[in-house]
This record gives structure tokens, sequence and C-alpha cells, in this order.
């Protein structure tokens, strides 16, 4: 997936310019024809923006931390809901953010708002800040006349997605110091203490056990061939890196990570509640389950789920509901399944699928503190593992040698 800018005209006419993700330039002119664009140009590299071309320019940095983009999506509810004009209220946000880089994206919204471009158009000008899901749901409440409602629901889901990964991170923060601690460990022994004792060892006329003869070969390695162990580390990222920019290589990376033991299940559930959580806004703010299901293809995060919402959208073309196609889709859990089933024959699709939502949105969290627990001792007892292998290591051969000693 590669970023294309891009100079358009919308249904309105209005000339304007902006980034979009995409597999070649066809892809990306494709995407802005199917979003209503007529694209002038289109062109490799990341650029564009409206006339200012700020937002595009800030767009390019670090991602803006999810904290700010709340706040500024709550300051825009609470003021629209006010009844103030969406331009005046752009500028209001413009001098209230005191983010800079939110600055100057409403800044550029305003004045494309002011030459004619719709809300959407303003907010999708910048696809690194504003998501697809962020996005549909804005063009949703604009074209129903609900925007309020649609952002009260956009607030909650952006809250309850920070809130959820806060968790996952805080439940990770001591296993990821354990692992820390376990790389120091072994970078210290390895290059600190075993090059000591490499020279006495080496005079000496004693059988080194195999502990030794391991950390001393680890450490010629490392200290000798470092080159080529760094270079086969980069060619591997690089390699990788570039292999999961591919579309099957997405795919058969997150359908390898959904089987893993342990792992697997607790990431699979986690997608099932993003998914119902997602289906269930987007229903409730009125868009249709085929572009729900779009915006579910690029919002979803893991690539071989994805891929099922091709399929599902090829069978309700043809006039099946949306939940005989789930029965037959890979990773679907049988609760979502039946869920929405219920929910489709009784009309009551978005509770159900909130339901489905809360259940798993509990039961990832017992499962994520629970794995943090588990892994917690599991990673202490590699450590000791390793200082001991290492303490082995420098201790057996001087036994032997104070042996060697007495009999003297």
């Amino acid at each position: 997936m590669a970023s294309f800018s891009y100079t358009a005209r919308n249904e309105n006419g209005v000339k304007m310019e902006g980034v979009i993700d995409a597999e070649s330039t066809e892809a990306a002119r494709a995407i802005l024809f199917s979003r209503g664009y007529v694209p002038l140009e289109v062109k490799a590299g990341a650029g564009g923006g409206f006339s200012l071309g700020l937002g595009a320019l800030a767009d390019a940095l670090s991602p803006i931390p999810p904290k700010e983009l709340i706040l500024f999506t709550k300051q825009f509810r609470t003021l629209f809901q006010a009844g103030i004009p969406i331009t005046q209220l752009l500028q209001v946000l413009q001098n209230q953010t005191e983010h800079k880089r939110l600055k100057a994206i409403a800044a550029e919204m305003s004045q494309a708002i002011m030459g004619g471009a719709t809300l959407y158009d303003a907010f999708r000008a910048h696809p690194k800040v504003f998501s697809e899901l962020y996005c549909s749901m804005m063009r949703a409440g604009e074209a129903s006349g609900a925007l309020g409602e649609v952002m009260d629901r956009l607030v909650y889901l952006l809250e309850h997605e920070h809130k959820i990964r806060s968790d996952i991170k805080s439940a990770l923060r001591y296993p990821k110091m354990v692992m820390g601690a376990l790389a120091v460990a072994f970078f210290v022994l390895l290059n600190l203490v075993i090059p000591k004792f490499v020279l006495i060892f080496s005079q000496a006329r004693i059988t080194l056990p195999w502990p030794t003869k391991i950390a001393i070969g680890m450490h010629y390695v490392f200290s000798t061939y470092w080159y080529v162990v760094l270079a086969v580390v980069v060619a591997g990222t690089v390699a990788y890196k570039y292999w999961v920019r591919t579309e099957d290589g997405r795919y058969w990376r997150d359908r390898l990570v959904l089987r893993l033991p342990g792992v697997g299940p607790v990431i699979q559930k986690s997608v099932m509640a993003r998914f119902a959580s997602i289906f269930a806004i987007l229903q409730s703010s009125g868009v249709s389950v085929l572009d729900a299901l779009d915006v579910l293809n690029n919002t979803i995060g893991n690539a071989a789920i994805a891929r099922e919402f091709t399929r599902i959208q090829d069978q309700l073309r043809e006039g099946r509901g949306i939940a005989e196609p789930l029965r037959t889709a890979r990773f679907f859990t049988p609760l979502v399944v039946n869920m929405v089933a219920i929910g489709e024959e009784s009309g009551s699709l978005d509770a159900m699928l909130n339901d489905v939502a809360r259940h798993y949105d509990e039961e990832v969290e017992y499962a994520v503190a629970g794995m943090a627990e588990a892994i917690g001792p599991v990673l202490i007892v590699a450590l000791a593992a390793v200082v001991g292998f290492f303490a082995l290591a420098i201790f057996m051969p001087m036994w032997d040698l104070t042996q060697m000693a007495g009999k003297r």
C-alpha cells in the first residue's frame, strides 16, 4: 500500500487536494471515483492538502496522540450541538486547540468548507489523522441531519478503544520491563563478563564444560562477526516490513497470528469486539450494511478477517442477508454469527452487536490481564535461566581450576 497525492473536484465542483493510500495509481483513481470525486491528477508520494497545504505537511509527521484527537472531537461535538456554524466552529477550534498540527488542520478544513467542500471532504483530506471510520461516520451524520448524535457515538467509540489500548499497555508494562532486564543481562554477561575469563580459561589446561564452550562461542561470534549479525538482523527486518506491506503479506501474517496458541483466541475476540462495536455504531448512524463493510474492511485491523468482508459483500449484492454469509465466513465466532442472525430477524441488529462487543471486551480484558500475570513469572524464570547459564559457564571451570590447585 503506497501513498498518492491527488488533485480532484468534488460533487460540488470544488477543486481540492489530498493524500490517499492505494495499491497503484489506477486503484487510487478508482477509489476517488467511488467517493464521487473527479480526479484531475494522481501521482505517487505523500503530499497535497487544500490550498494552504499545512495539514498535508503535518499529516506526514508522527501520529496525533489519541487523547488529543478525542479532545478535538469532543470540542467539535460540543460546539456543533451549541448551534455554531461549521466554518465558525472550526475557527474557534483553531484558536482553542493547543496542538499545532490540529490547529493547521482546522484552518485548512475551514478554508475548504468556505470554498464549497462538504464536511466529509474536509475530514477525508487528512487520512493520516482521521480514519476511514471517523470520516464515514461524519458523512453519515451529515447526510442524515443527525450529526450531533453520530458524534456522541464517535466520541464513545474513540474513548472506548483508547481505554482498551491503555489497559493492554498497562497489563504488558511489567513483562516488557522484565524482557528489557533479560536483554540487558544477556548483553552485559556476554560482552563484559565472559571476555574477562576467556584468557584465564584459554591458558588453563582443563577441559571446558559445554556451558563455557557455548558462552565463549557466542562471545566470539558476536564480537568478531558483529557486522554479519547486524546485517542479517537489518536485512530480515527490512524484508519483513516490505513483505507485510503487500496484501498477501498482511493476510498471511494476520492469519498466522490468529492461529497462535494462547494469543490467537485473544486477538480473535478482540477483533470480534471491534467488528461488533463499529458495525453497531455505523448501523445506528444510518450507514448501509454494504458501506459499513467497506469501512470495516479498512478499520478492522486484521487482513485475514478483512478479506472475508469482500466475499460477504458479494453475497449481499445477490440479495442475501448478512447472517447467512457470516456462517460460512472464516474466523467469525459462533456467538457473533448467532447474535447477528437474531438481530437481523428481530430488527435489533445494533443492540445485538452492542451485546457482543461488551461480552468480548470483558473477555479480552480478563484474558490480557491473565496473560500478563502468566508471562511475568515465565520471563522471571527465563531471566534466572540466562543468569544461571552464564554463572555455570564461569564457575564450573573455576571450580575445576580450584580443584587442580588444591591437588598441587
